[in-house]
């Protein structure tokens, strides 16, 4: 279920855009959270493709292994992370328009287990609060370089 859902124009072409986005070191650039990225997969991004984010929460480190589960030169890719039975999944859709290149970026959460059922609302409050303005970091990000 689909509980954030953003666009944003980058003026730059497709192939440019998808990928800085799929270049992972750049997380900590994008996502104001990402303290570190390990790559554990070696070679190009693909479908399976795996890296562990380290992300810094009110203080405190938390890791997650995040792995690519769809991938479809500049065109698409998503993303999943599965840990303590929360399940969330990114999505994001690359189009070439006549201003640049229009991500389309769609965030699904699905929870395991009773407690997290119930944490649900807060816990999706607290991944917009540190993912929200993702989309406008990636747009400065690559339109202030080269």
């Amino acid at each position: 279920m689909s509980f954030m859902n953003q666009s944003v124009i980058i003026k730059k072409p497709v192939e440019e855009v998808f990928k800085m986005a799929t270049d992972f070191n750049n997380s900590p650039e994008i996502m104001e959270t990402v303290i570190d990225v390990q790559l554990l997969s070696e070679g190009p991004v693909t479908e399976g493709y795996r890296f562990q984010e380290t992300r810094e929460i009110r203080g405190r480190k938390a890791r997650s292994i995040i792995e690519v589960t769809d991938f479809d030169p500049n065109r698409k890719y998503s993303v999943r992370s599965h840990q303590h039975g929360l399940d969330l999944r990114y999505h994001y859709e690359f189009v070439q328009t006549s201003e640049g290149t229009r991500v389309d970026f769609q965030g699904e959460l699905y929870t395991e287990g009773f407690r997290n059922k119930l944490m649900k609302p807060l816990i999706k409050q607290i991944i917009k609060k540190e993912d929200q303005d993702h989309l406008q970091h990636l747009k400065k990000f690559i339109e202030s370089s080269s």
